[in-house]
């Protein structure tokens, strides 16, 4: 398990290096990788980002284009963390960034309310 968690560290690191340093897919744009999760048997990675707009389109731009890139982001993941196979990448958007905002504006929204009266 401990291994398992010290090669997510070191996938997540790597792959932000690439998507900051080497991914030239415009759409990929601001992208933050919030996590990494490995399957115990090292077959999947799923990757949690979020990105800086809000938008729904850029959401969706962004996922595609990840997925375009997936094939160019394993090659230079392999490269960088030894492996002995190549995990499949799956992207997950990371909503709790939003939903956390969302309760933010939420909770100011009240507050002021009762600040009011």
């Amino acid at each position: 398990m401990a291994n398992v968690k010290r090669l997510e560290s070191d996938l997540k690191k790597a792959l932000t290096e690439i998507l900051r340093e080497e991914a030239k897919d415009p759409d990929i744009g601001f992208l933050t990788v919030t996590d990494v999760d490995l399957t115990n048997d090292l077959s999947y990675l799923t990757v949690h980002y979020t990105v800086l707009e809000e938008e729904e389109t850029t959401r969706e731009s962004v996922q595609k284009a990840l997925e375009r890139s997936k094939k160019f982001l394993r090659t230079l993941l392999m490269e960088r963390v030894k492996m002995r196979k190549a995990p499949e990448l799956r992207f997950r958007y990371d909503e709790s960034l939003e939903t956390g905002n969302r309760i933010e504006r939420g909770l100011k929204k009240v507050l002021e309310k009762d600040n009011k009266d």
